[in-house]
C-alpha cells in the first residue's frame, strides 16, 4: 500500500489518502499525531509532502509511519528548509528540517555516498528515537537566485553555510528499519530511483528550461 499523509485536495495517484480535514481525495480522516487507524506492516512507500512542519509532536508522528510500515518501506519527506527567513517566520512551522535532521531519526546513521552531507552533531548526544529511519537520499532545492545553474555545488555549499535564504526545500527518501541490514545493502538502495512529490515536476522542468537557455 502507498500513502499520501497530509494529502488534502491533491493526492497523489495511486495513493491511500489520509488528512484531518475531509475532502474529495481523503480516504481517512484522522490526526495522525494521534494515531494512524491501518494495522502494523501495511505501507511500504509513504509521501509526506509539505505537512510534517505543522506537526505538534513529530516523534509521535514518526512513530506511528513506523508502525504502519513495513520493513525497508520507503518514505518520502519534501519539507521547508530551516534556514529561510521566510519558513523562521511562519508560525504555523512547529518543526524544522535541515541537513542535520536524518541524524536524529535513527540510533545507527547511515551516510549515503552521493548527495548533501549529513554533518557530524557536535557536543550534545543525540538521543536514540523510539524508531529507525536510515537516509537513502537527500535533495537541496535553491531559492532564487541561488538555483541558478552558473552557480558551482562547492560555492553553493559555502553559501549555505554561512548564511540564510539559499535553500528553500530539502526532499529525504528514507528506509524503514525494523530487522538487521547490512550497509552493502543500504548502499544499493541509496542507488534506487523512487517516487517524489508531483509538486516538484514544476520546480523541476522550470530548472531544466533555464539550464538549456544558458
Amino acid at each position: 500500500m502507498r500513502i499520501d499523509i497530509g494529502c488534502g485536495s491533491s493526492k497523489e495517484a495511486g495513493y491511500l489518502g489520509i488528512d484531518r480535514i475531509a475532502g474529495p481525495d481523503v480516504d481517512i480522516v484522522c490526526d495522525i499525531t494521534q494515531g494512524i487507524p491501518l494495522p502494523d506492516n501495511t505501507a511500504e512507500f509513504v509521501m509526506a509532502s509539505r505537512v510534517l512542519p505543522y506537526m505538534d509532536d513529530l516523534f509521535a508522528v514518526m512513530s506511528e509511519i513506523h508502525r504502519i510500515s513495513i520493513h525497508k518501506a520507503i518514505v518520502c519527506i519534501l519539507a521547508p528548509y530551516a534556514h529561510s527567513f521566510a519558513h523562521m517566520s511562519n508560525p504555523a512551522f512547529k518543526q524544522k528540517f535541515d541537513e542535520y535532521t536524518p541524524r536524529y531519526l535513527t540510533g545507527s546513521f547511515f551516510q549515503p555516498p552521493s548527495g548533501p552531507v549529513c554533518p557530524p552533531i557536535p557536543d550534545y548526544p543525540i538521543p536514540v528515537p523510539p524508531f529507525d529511519y536510515r537516509l537513502l537520499r537527500m535533495e537541496l532545492f535553491y531559492q532564487y537566485p541561488y538555483e541558478d545553474p552558473l552557480y558551482e555545488s562547492e560555492e553553493l555549499e559555502i553559501l549555505k553555510m554561512l548564511q540564510a535564504n539559499v535553500v528553500h526545500e530539502i526532499m529525504y527518501h528514507f528506509t524503514v528499519i525494523k530487522e538487521d541490514i547490512s550497509f552493502h545493502e543500504l548502499e544499493l538502495m541509496s542507488r534506487g530511483h523512487y517516487a517524489e512529490p508531483r509538486v516538484l515536476m514544476k520546480r523541476r522542468l522550470k530548472s531544466h528550461d533555464r539550464q538549456n537557455s544558458l
